[in-house]
């Protein structure tokens, strides 16, 4: 849960997992960590940390609460922080204690080992952690944190191994779901993705030096260019300027969320070889060829729905328009608002073209629906500015399972679709047509042109149909009952 008070708006939407970023071989390198940071911002707004690692002053850490450019951005801070070397995560918890953060589980986490310190930052999900956690603590571990991450530092420190980086496959050997992990010893940045590459992981250049940032769009913001992904199941080791790469985990076929096509990711970054913003365009246009409809406008629903209300636009030939306008300083640190100011919801961050809008038919584009309550409430402010009509049209299929693969998701049963049609979610809405995106037309939008193949899918879509390409052992032990095999 957010250490701020989380805004309505906010409620219906999947909420991002997290972000990392390292830098070696340049000097102040926590400068450059703090400006991924804040380029990775949209990935976790609760929390951020930094380590770094100085030849004379050793490793030195800082984590705090809030947005970056609140915290990492004052000079006396960062001078704290020296030396070549330094890794960094932004957070929003999809793990360990809920209702309240304590600041011993913001990330990096930091460990002393027999043969130097480490630390390590994750962004994803472990769905056995509940099961390795008992297992350690029988064998005497003491957690500091109620991360799934602190796991992974435990499993380190039980190893034999005399490397770090043989350390660190040892422990992820252990582990199941989802993982990308960017670590630092006092020599060497390392990078990790699990085998089936759930969560994304780019390699960069800056100069001499060497980055791993969670997206392309962080690299674009320190001048570093893009060189790679770091490939599913493989570990990238980076010391005195030189990169090794290992393949220590059994090879098997990818599985990467598409949901970062569809959300997560910024729409400037590239995932997969392919522009974010452009596979989000081509989604609006997938939609104006399986859900065509008469109508005066397409707006988007601001801002993760416009990339796909511009290709529906272009698609259909009906003109795009900005029907709704954001408040761009609406933040989750806004004042706590009083009871009244709270029942206002989601127009303390939206707002209605009035004079553009009224007596128009008028096609809503939003990325998803979740619980649906903020739909309703723009549908509302839509038809109080004088709508004629309204159509919602989504750019993603219907949620109807949660993640468990490094998203907060709500519990299956609070998923509109869970538990309704499309044609019920509709007269629920109270909008006159409710199109989702077909997982075939998503499929095909992010370039696979004969949509999804049932047998051995693509991407993982665990959120949209159920398929978990990792057992999710521990919610399954608490009852949680996955879709059988069709």
């Amino acid at each position: 849960m957010s250490h701020y008070p989380s805004h309505p708006f906010d409620d219906d939407k999947l909420r991002e997992e997290c972000g990392v970023f390292g830098v070696t071989g340049v000097a102040d390198a926590a400068n450059f960590v703090a400006l991924g940071l804040h380029a990775l911002q949209h990935r976790g707004q609760e929390a951020g940390g930094i380590v770094a690692h100085h030849p004379e002053s050793g490793f030195n850490s800082v984590r705090r609460f809030g947005y970056v450019r609140d915290n990492f951005t004052k000079a006396s801070l960062m001078e704290t922080l020296p030396g070549p070397l330094a890794i960094g995560h932004v957070r929003y918890s999809t793990s360990g204690s809920k209702g309240q953060t304590a600041i011993r589980d913001v990330q990096p986490f930091f460990g002393e080992f027999s043969m130097g310190g480490a630390a390590i930052a994750h962004n994803g999900n472990l769905t056995n952690a509940d099961a390795l956690r008992r297992e350690l603590i029988e064998r005497g571990s003491i957690f500091q944190s109620s991360s799934d991450s602190e796991c992974i530092i435990h499993l380190m420190a039980r190893s034999i191994q005399k490397r770090t980086s043989e350390r660190i496959k040892d422990a992820l050997r252990s582990v199941e779901g989802a993982f990308s992990i960017v670590a630092m010893t006092r020599t060497k940045l390392i990078g990790v993705r699990d085998a089936l590459g759930v969560r994304p992981l780019v390699l960069g250049k800056l100069g001499d030096g060497w980055v791993l940032s969670s997206e392309t769009c962080a690299l674009d913001i320190i001048g570093a260019d893009f060189l790679r992904e770091v490939e599913p199941g493989e570990m990238v080791v980076i010391e005195d300027g030189k990169l090794e790469s290992y393949h220590p985990f059994e090879p098997r076929s990818p599985r990467f969320c598409i949901f970062e096509h569809v959300y997560f990711s910024r729409p400037d970054s590239i995932q997969g070889g392919r522009s974010v913003y452009e596979t989000r365009r081509q989604i609006g246009v997938e939609l104006a060829r399986e859900a065509p409809v008469e109508a005066d406008l397409v707006c988007p629903v601001p801002d993760s729905g416009t990339p796909a209300a511009i290709g529906y636009s272009q698609e259909s030939g009906i003109p795009y328009a900005m029907g709704i306008i954001r408040n761009q300083y609406m933040g989750r640190t806004f004042i706590e608002p009083t009871e009244q100011i709270r029942n206002m919801g989601v127009r303390l961050k939206l707002n209605v073209n009035r004079a553009l809008i009224r007596g128009k038919r008028v096609i809503l584009v939003d990325d998803s629906v979740v619980r649906g309550t903020t739909s309703r409430k723009i549908k509302e402010m839509v038809l109080d500015a004088g709508a004629a009509e309204v159509h919602f049209r989504i750019a993603s299929p219907p949620t109807s399972w949660p993640c468990f693969y490094g998203v907060d998701t709500p519990q299956r049963e609070k998923l509109l679709a869970a538990s309704m049609s499309e044609e019920e979610m509709r007269r629920h809405l109270g909008v006159d047509s409710l199109r989702f995106i077909s997982l075939d037309g998503l499929y095909r939008a992010v370039g696979e042109s004969g949509g999804r193949d049932a047998m051995a899918p693509q991407y993982c879509d665990a959120c949209f149909s159920g398929d978990y390409p990792v057992a999710p052992s521990d919610r399954i032990a608490e009852g949680f009952e996955i879709k059988a095999a069709e």
